[in-house]
């Protein structure tokens, strides 16, 4: 059986809510990765932010990302899959919430990871790829 923990790209990284979103994008940029966790003090998860909300929320708003804090993006509460889930109940999670990348979370509820479009593309075959794609990209 092919689990979470076999797909996903190892060492995900998150920011805390009060760091900026200007650090959000250096981080981003220095790691070449396309999100981040956001975690509060005590290192629960509280949201996941993208490159791309950083433009859409903040920038085009008119926002400066060195005042905005990667806390003011969070907007609801974060899923994620355990790392020994097998990769239907990763999908499930995925196109049940419509989302492109999930994080990976261990037996003692530590962040080990982060599955992206990108991890399911190297692991799907055709016929579940394109099922996810259709669920992800698909009209509602």
């Amino acid at each position: 059986m092919t689990t979470a923990r076999d797909i996903m790209r190892p060492g995900a990284h998150w920011i805390s809510t009060d760091d900026t979103l200007g650090k959000a994008a250096r981080l981003m940029a220095e790691l070449g990765v396309g999100c981040l966790i956001v975690s509060d003090d005590n290192e629960r998860m509280r949201g996941i932010i993208t490159d791309r909300d950083i433009v859409v929320k903040c920038i085009a708003q008119g926002k400066s990302p060195g005042a905005t804090k990667a806390g003011d993006l969070c907007e609801a509460t974060p899923r994620w899959v355990p790392a020994d889930a097998d990769v239907e109940e990763v999908l499930d999670e995925m196109e049940g919430h419509r989302i492109k990348r999930v994080p990976v979370i261990d037996d003692e509820k530590k962040l080990v990871g982060m599955i992206s479009e990108a991890d399911l593309a190297k692991h799907l075959d055709d016929n579940q790829l394109g099922e996810w794609v259709n669920s992800i990209y698909g009209r509602p």
